[in-house]
């Protein structure tokens, strides 16, 4: 899957903040690979990338 995007705004209505997170210039491949799995549902919001697998609907939400 791939790494959808939302904006800050967005991020902020949903509550983004409070799920784990790292910064956009770390590897995704590598993150997917040892901590989150290959099947987790990412969203990039502003410089940081967030793991909202335990909310999908926020990744549906979230633009290409």
């Amino acid at each position: 899957m791939r790494v959808k995007r939302m904006t800050i705004e967005q991020g902020k209505r949903v509550g983004i903040d409070r799920f784990p997170n790292f910064h956009h210039t770390e590897s995704v491949r590598g993150m997917k690979k040892s901590f989150y799995g290959k099947s987790c549902l990412l969203v990039r919001c502003g410089s940081y990338i967030y793991n909202v697998s335990s909310e999908p609907q926020i990744y549906y939400q979230a633009t290409i």
